[in-house]
């Protein structure tokens, strides 16, 4: 099927407003046909280009980087990829160690969990510059991990 969209229905096909559709033309990522009365006309390229920014956007990259990524010619295409994919990883990285101190949170009997005997020694090395943001390896034991003095009691209590 050949599309030839008004800005509006291209917009709306991407969840965008069609400002920015006008903006990435401005800035020489879109270059839509116009029609007789200079109205913009999206052909199908121009949506498969929209799709690319989109997800690059959505990826983290910038408008300068996708520049280079959808420039047939820029010589400098494959730095900015692999300087990318190198961004890509260090943003996983974080995430996994985000899903990680959120699993721990879920399964800490503390309800604050800044009061975590585990947590706060990896944050107390980061706040006095001795450590960084990291995460161990160790699996967390949810029996031994609290810092709620009232349930240590009652289940030293109930073991009695």
């Amino acid at each position: 099927m050949k599309s030839s969209l008004p800005i509006g229905d291209a917009a709306a096909r991407f969840s965008l407003p069609t400002n920015v559709l006008r903006h990435w033309e401005e800035v020489g990522l879109l270059r839509p046909e116009r029609d007789a009365g200079g109205r913009r006309r999206f052909g199908d390229d121009d949506l498969v280009r929209i799709g690319v920014i989109v997800r690059s956007k959505n990826a983290g990259m910038s408008l300068e980087q996708i520049g280079v990524l959808l420039d047939e010619q820029a010589p400098e295409r494959h730095r900015v990829l692999e300087e990318h994919l190198a961004d890509l990883e260090r943003r996983m990285a974080d995430m996994e160690r985000s899903r990680r101190m959120t699993e721990h949170a879920l399964r800490c009997r503390s309800h604050d969990i800044t009061t975590c005997p585990r947590f706060r020694a990896i944050m107390d090395e980061v706040v006095a510059g001795t450590g960084r943001w990291r995460e161990s390896d160790e699996p967390v034991d949810s029996e031994r991990v609290s810092t709620d003095r009232a349930a240590e009691g009652r289940v030293a209590a109930s073991a009695r």
